[in-house]
């Protein structure tokens, strides 16, 4: 057991702990429940409950969340069309986000689908300085895709 003063009581029998507690006012809450034998503090319930609230939420806080942003391109794509596409995956892929390149093939593009996989290949090459390949160029419908993330 732990005094409200985060000094050490020894091993207490429940009853009697209950009894410390309520002499000085405070709540009795067992603070870990699976050791042997278990753990309680002498502590104001409701502050505890608040001070674990506030940890979790500076925690939560803290965490960075990563968005996939999405490049669409189309295989007969010119080389400053492609220019500037690289530049907008390179302002998401800085942010700290997933890049999804999107080629989309539409009509008479589908039956050429193998030899327009070198625009991907190309794009890939053009951001290699700051992000790499998470998964390769692959076939899905009507259109192939890529996920490009930033270099460790």
């Amino acid at each position: 057991m732990i005094g409200p003063d985060g000094a050490q009581l020894g091993i207490v029998s429940a009853r009697e702990a209950m009894a410390k507690a309520q002499e000085a006012g405070l709540d009795l809450v067992k603070i870990a429940p699976q050791a042997k034998p278990p753990v309680c503090k002498i502590i104001d319930y409701g502050k505890y409950r608040y001070e674990l609230a506030r940890k979790e939420k500076e925690a939560r806080k803290k965490q960075k969340t990563i968005d996939v942003k999405e490049v669409r391109l189309s295989p007969n794509i010119d080389t400053n069309d492609l220019k500037t596409k690289v530049n907008a995956a390179r302002k998401f892929l800085s942010k700290g986000d997933r890049v999804k390149v999107t080629l989309r093939f539409r009509g008479r593009e589908m039956a050429h689908m193998s030899s327009s996989r070198h625009v991907l290949d190309d794009f890939a090459d053009l951001l290699s300085d700051i992000a790499t390949v998470e998964k390769a160029p692959k076939v899905e419908g009507r259109s192939m895709t890529m996920f490009l993330t930033e270099k460790r």
